[in-house]
């Protein structure tokens, strides 16, 4: 609902220390050298950024100290944010429609009158642009989305490919004729609930009607809620009422998941699978089946669309306004990061198309089939509020289990998802699990990040470890003085974050903090940028700067005294192994020896994750520890 995004998360989300180039906006304790640099924060929907932009940008930027956050993908992060008056200078977000982000827009720049607004197509932006005729979004390239098809399975049966919608109607038939499903999707995602739907009738969407419908819809008042009209969806629910039917969904096809669907694809027991563009390049590139991607179909091959939704949407602080250099730099980063190597840099080789005349990406074999639609400019971009996806998963559920009666009951789940639509119930206030009475920020300094101690410090007290120690993601946002509910805790911890024990000795964790600070032999430097360093409790160390944006480390104690090597201590380990190993963020994975003396902490013998283990450990201890200066940089 909309109302739920304006009672959403109340705690403070401003400054991320994760794996992913995750840093703080500059701080005044903050002695590393940079004094004089133009300070730029943006927030990341996802540490995929991170992987060849965010690299990029600081190179192509040196004049430029830039302070990269991974954010959350939600709306609701940023309607914290806004509250407090505070946003990163760029903010992204992928999953975005202009009446989630209306509550920001006092806050964020318009940039309709900026050169890189002009290199857009016209049909792209004007989706963004508000009722004033301000623009303050903009979309980045375009992942596909389509029907992912297995060339060679279509060839086998001598089944051609289709080009029309009753062409591919026919193929289903015949495919399951021979014992294969014809078409198929993760419809547990509400991602694939969403995008089939609308995927069935794109030409009905793109009408004048469908148009004129979504501008509506897009600029609603907040308290005077948009429902669906009774022209454009109601012939939505038919049509998507009757390609269930042609498809053959059956109602246990509700609960298939993509770890589900996908295997059943690759080992040839399903011809065609929504799915991304990108889905499709990995596909052929690891498998070697000959799959190409096909359209959403029309009664013509002239009614064919490809659905898509930019990687992510970027805005702008109104805030950088007061400082011209500022501003200035913040434009030839939007220009970067929209040229043709930006968008090459963020896509970090997935196929993507682009919403700017001005950049030309190759679409590779995999959109060879689809690249008519891409080139009569039939590029459909899905509406995506945070409502429309939530409400798509439910009512689609439905239609698929039958529970609006025969034929998926087009009328029933129409009437059901305009309901929920206009809905304007406020959620119940989530219930309180402690109040914090000390604040403590995010902010580097030369000993520490205050925030990522304090939850260091709670962890390590509550389950009597000797040493934490966090070497990727950490702590996702300050700790606030007041309420906590359940979601906010949550949110004190960065996505992904597994928490581990075991048992080491001195040497080895000399080991272990050696592999989380020096640059190894080959290059790879596990300190990405500056304010990813290792957040340790119940030990300190040193480090110093190389004066190349790396760091050595010096020395290691507990409690002041130097690490006894032959010591053996029970150590509690936060982080993300992926961001760690992966050669396309740091490529220095843990010794495997140390990696096999990990265990995964639990709490109890279900599967109890680290959100839950985090909740315990907070709500048992009552409070978020004090900081301690656990490293000293010089």
């Amino acid at each position: 609902m909309k109302k739920r995004l304006m009672t959403a998360i109340l705690a403070a989300m401003l400054l991320l220390l994760t794996a992913c180039s995750g840093t703080a906006p500059a701080s005044r304790d903050r002695t590393d050298g940079s004094e004089g640099k133009i300070q730029i924060s943006m927030c990341l929907w996802d540490k995929a950024m991170s992987k060849q932009l965010t690299p990029w940008l600081q190179e192509k930027f040196p004049e430029i100290e830039f302070s990269f956050i991974v954010g959350y993908n939600t709306m609701a992060y940023y309607t914290d944010l806004s509250r407090r008056g505070e946003i990163p200078d760029i903010i992204t977000c992928r999953r975005l429609s202009l009446n989630d982000a209306a509550h920001l827009s006092d806050m964020l720049l318009d940039l309709s009158q900026t050169e890189v607004v002009g290199t857009f197509y016209d049909s792209y932006i004007e989706n963004n642009r508000e009722p004033g005729g301000a623009i303050r979004w903009l979309p980045m390239c375009a992942e596909v989305d389509g029907y992912m098809a297995n060339v060679d399975l279509f060839e086998q049966y001598g089944i051609p490919l289709p080009t029309n919608y009753a062409e591919f109607v026919d193929a289903i038939a015949r495919f399951e004729e021979n014992g294969i499903k014809g078409v198929s999707t993760d419809w547990r995602s509400d991602y694939s609930c969403l995008e089939m739907m609308q995927g069935s009738a794109i030409p009905e969407l793109m009408s004048l009607e469908g148009t004129a419908w979504r501008q509506k819809y897009e600029s609603e008042d907040m308290s005077h809620p948009v429902g669906l009209d009774d022209q454009v969806w109601p012939a939505v629910f038919q049509k998507f009422a009757q390609y269930l039917t042609d498809i053959r969904v059956q109602p246990e096809d509700a609960d298939f998941r993509w770890n589900q669907v996908s295997p059943m694809f690759v080992a040839g027991e399903l011809a065609i699978l929504r799915a991304t563009a990108n889905d499709c390049s990995v596909t052929r590139q690891n498998t070697g089946i000959n799959c190409v991607m096909l359209p959403y179909f029309g009664e013509t091959s002239d009614d064919n669309w490809i659905l898509t939704y930019p990687l992510c949407q970027l805005a702008v602080s109104q805030k950088v306004d007061e400082n011209p250099a500022k501003r200035e730099a913040v434009m030839k980063v939007l220009d970067a990061i929209f040229s043709e190597e930006g968008q090459s840099r963020l896509a970090s080789g997935a196929a993507v198309l682009s919403y700017n005349k001005t950049v030309s990406i190759e679409m590779g074999e995999a959109l060879s089939v689809v690249r008519e639609c891409v080139e009569r400019n039939h590029m459909y971009m899905r509406l995506a509020s945070t409502e429309i996806f939530d409400i798509s998963k439910r009512v689609v559920q439905k239609m698929i289990k039958g529970e609006y009666g025969e034929g998926f009951g087009p009328e029933a789940a129409y009437a059901d998802f305009n309901a929920q639509l206009i809905a304007n119930a406020e959620a119940a206030p989530a219930e309180v699990l402690i109040t914090q009475e000390t604040a403590y920020p995010y902010a580097l300094t030369d000993t520490g990040n205050p925030a990522a101690s304090s939850l260091m410090n709670t962890l390590r007290k509550s389950t009597g470890d000797d040493i934490a120690i966090g070497y990727s993601n950490v702590v996702s946002s300050p700790v606030f003085k007041g309420d906590y509910t359940e979601q906010q805790l949550k949110w004190l911890m960065g996505f992904k974050t597994i928490i581990y024990q075991a048992e080491y000795t001195g040497a080895e964790v000399q080991r272990l903090m050696n592999g989380l600070v020096n640059v190894k032999e080959d290059g790879s430097n596990p300190i990405r940028h500056q304010n990813t360093i290792p957040v340790t409790s119940g030990m300190e160390y040193t480090m110093k700067r190389t004066g190349n944006g790396t760091y050595e480390l010096e020395s290691i104690t507990i409690g002041g005294k130097p690490l006894d090597p032959d010591a053996l201590y029970r150590v509690l380990l936060l982080g993300e192994d992926d961001y760690m190993q992966s050669m396309l963020y740091c490529n220095c994975p843990m010794p495997e020896d140390l990696k096999e003396k990990r265990t995964e902490l639990r709490l109890y013998e279900e599967d109890y994750n680290s959100y839950n283990i985090l909740l315990h450990l907070i709500v048992t201890n009552g409070q978020l520890e004090a900081p301690s200066a656990y490293v000293t940089i010089h």
